[in-house]
């Protein structure tokens, strides 16, 4: 009896080990979430025709990147297959060197409106499916700032150049298109730092500091002096001859002469009044 119930404990153990996690199945549900897919239906006009449009059904698969960063480019899958008999023709003259371009459309973020995606070149003769690419396209944009946008499928356009599109096809009722969210993160390098407290810190407040001076009567007087010297410069430069070096005063330079002259004669004048007071102290 203890043998049967060794075996059913192992069995059981088996059973346990065998069988995936609780958590395993819903993660393989997020994990295909994040692929959207369904039939878009398109209008496509020919440049050069207006009148001449096709119906087009595109089985478009969108793959939404699990790691988008605000400043940082991303990408996102295309890949378009037609609905059978509504396929994209090209016009009667057909095509020459065109490429395929595919578009996404973004909405709820600020300055984020698009994705683009282009194909290697084809050329089409008249009548002939326009092919789409079998590996599909990366569709890539930058968002400027962080957030959650919603994304659905946009236009399809051929032509040599996303600015000179021959056929567009555009999308006939946008808002009944099955949407994803996409969210965009943050760039740790330009996220605000927190304080210690937990508050986001903010720029520093700028401090004005004014400053009074008075100028006192000792100031006053040397900037007087200071511009009767600089009056003086100038006047000594207004003398200088129109057409002459500039080389000073001549005879106004260095002290005045008369000085001189003048402390001789008084030296003259006391030593003679000198000689005349000693020869009245002789005679007496």
């Amino acid at each position: 009896m203890r043998i049967p119930a060794v075996v059913s404990v192992v069995f059981a153990g088996c059973l346990a080990l065998a069988s995936p996690p609780a958590h395993a199945a819903p993660l393989s549900m997020e994990r295909s979430l994040r692929v959207v897919a369904e039939v878009v239906e398109y209008e496509c006009t020919t440049d050069d025709n207006a009148a001449e449009k096709q119906d087009v059904k595109i089985n478009i698969e969108l793959t939404m990147p699990d790691d988008a960063t605000a400043g940082q480019q991303m990408s996102i899958g295309w890949r378009g297959t037609y609905a059978t008999g509504s396929e994209l023709r090209a016009p009667t003259d057909g095509l020459g060197t065109v490429k395929v371009y595919a578009y996404a459309a973004f909405t709820g973020i600020e300055h984020l409106t698009s994705a683009t995606g282009v194909s290697e070149p084809v050329s089409v003769a008249a009548g002939q499916i326009i092919p789409l690419p079998q590996t599909g396209l990366t569709l890539k944009t930058t968002s400027p700032n962080a957030g959650t946008a919603t994304v659905r499928p946009a236009a399809v356009n051929i032509g040599p150049s996303p600015t000179a599109p021959v056929i567009q096809c555009e999308v006939r009722d946008a808002t009944a298109l099955t949407t994803y969210t996409l969210t965009v993160a943050q760039d740790a390098q330009t996220s605000p730092t927190p304080s210690p407290d937990g508050a986001v810190a903010g720029p520093k407040p700028t401090r004005t500091v004014t400053a009074t001076v008075t100028a006192s009567e000792s100031d006053a007087e040397s900037d007087e002096d200071g511009l009767e010297r600089d009056a003086g410069a100038a006047q000594e430069v207004d003398t200088t001859p129109v057409g002459g070096a500039a080389t000073g005063g001549g005879g106004e330079a260095g002290p005045d002469g008369r000085m001189y002259v003048l402390t001789g004669l008084a030296i003259t004048l006391a030593a003679c009044a000198g000689l005349l007071l000693r020869r009245r102290l002789r005679s007496r």
